[in-house]
């Protein structure tokens, strides 16, 4: 199984939730991630392109290969952050 999936990366879960609520309120994701995200991913939109289970971390790994395609989900937390992340194909 293989998946593609952007995301948002930040420091404080209460940064992580303001940037959940601009998109639910329909602020575009990527550009959100470009004036965001503290991972370098951020400049391409949070693309981080096809990827398959154990490529990311562990807590990554469940969302993006469990969740609803098509959806943002999160805050969810990582060694890295607090990340939003958006499951863009799966299969």
């Amino acid at each position: 199984m293989k998946a593609t999936a952007r995301h948002i990366l930040v420091k404080t879960q209460d940064e992580c939730e303001n940037i959940k609520k601009q998109i639910e309120t329909g602020t575009d994701f990527a550009e959100l991630a470009k004036k965001h995200s503290q991972c370098p991913s951020g400049q391409n939109g949070g693309a981080l392109g096809e990827f398959s289970p154990g490529q990311m971390v562990q807590e990554f790994d469940q969302v993006v290969f469990n969740k609803d395609v098509g959806k943002v989900h999160g805050p969810v937390q990582t060694q890295f952050g607090f990340h939003l992340i958006e499951i863009t194909s799966r299969g």
